[in-house]
């Protein structure tokens, strides 16, 4: 049934694919904008180091004709969306549009927007309650965990690259490589702060105060949220979904709570 739906137009059809979960098209679209912004976010941890020209040229056209792509979809993105006003100031469209703005705001000449690459790997944020993506995951703690685990390495991430920008020129020997701007992010947000890297230019003292007050904030809060996970999973009975694979309900529930799927007739007690 899924493989014999009608579109009435061309509208329709892409956006099915760009929300649907179910067909394989569907997911194979997924795959396809998570494999590039992977990639995208690899190669620009390689070029914080020496190349040889031949390479770095290969590999700063790969990451451009990624971005081409990019754009290509947030116009698609916005074109098929419904109401186009609220689809542009979401959170999804606004990182969209910062993913692929250095490519085209970098013939300025405005040095500063390189920056902005550094927040593509937030693309990934639009697929994380897709949880089609990691199927094997059957336990619902698990996926939690996986879902904080992908936060604190975006934050992490995305911390590197704004010291690796702002330390790198004017702090050569302290932040060489996006390695050791990841080694200082890290240290930071863990409050270790070992003292063998230290910020000398405004915007670095800047950004490093930010991660700590992210760490602070974020981390006790990612952890909560698994402890309540725990906590709630404690109080349920382990009813596997034959539909969908949740694992755990409610002691009183007759319907899966994911998918709605039947577990059992609602006359049946325990």
């Amino acid at each position: 049934m899924k493989n014999k739906r009608k579109f009435k137009n061309l509208k329709e059809r892409i956006n099915f694919y760009f929300e649907d979960v179910e067909t394989f098209s569907g997911r194979l679209t997924d795959f396809i904008i998570i494999g590039l912004v992977v990639i995208s976010s690899i190669i620009y941890v390689i070029l914080s180091y020496p190349l040889p020209e031949p390479l770095r040229y290969v590999l700063e056209n790969t990451d451009n004709t990624i971005i081409i792509i990019f754009t290509f979809e947030y116009i698609l993105r916005f074109w098929v969306a419904e109401k186009k006003l609220k689809h542009f100031f979401s959170i999804h469209s606004i990182i969209d549009l910062i993913a692929v703005l250095p490519l085209y705001l970098g013939f300025t000449g405005l040095g500063f927007v390189r920056i902005l690459r550094v927040f593509r790997m937030l693309k990934l944020i639009r697929f994380m309650k897709r949880k089609h993506l990691v199927k094997r995951i059957e336990n619902e703690d698990v996926y939690t965990l996986v879902s904080i685990s992908f936060v604190l390495f975006s934050l992490i991430f995305v911390s590197s690259g704004l010291i690796y920008f702002t330390e790198h020129r004017v702090n050569p020997e302290a932040v060489a490589t996006f390695f050791d701007a990841v080694y200082y992010s890290v240290v930071t947000m863990s409050t270790v702060g070992l003292g063998d890297i230290v910020p000398i230019s405004t915007a670095g003292r800047i950004v490093t105060m930010s991660m700590i007050v992210s760490a602070i904030i974020l981390i006790p809060w990612q952890i909560s949220v698994f402890l309540k996970g725990l906590i709630r999973a404690a109080t349920k009975i382990k009813v596997t979904c034959q539909h969908c694979g949740l694992q755990h309900h409610d002691n009183d529930a007759s319907h899966c709570k994911e998918c709605g799927h039947i577990l059992f007739s609602p006359d049946r007690k325990g």
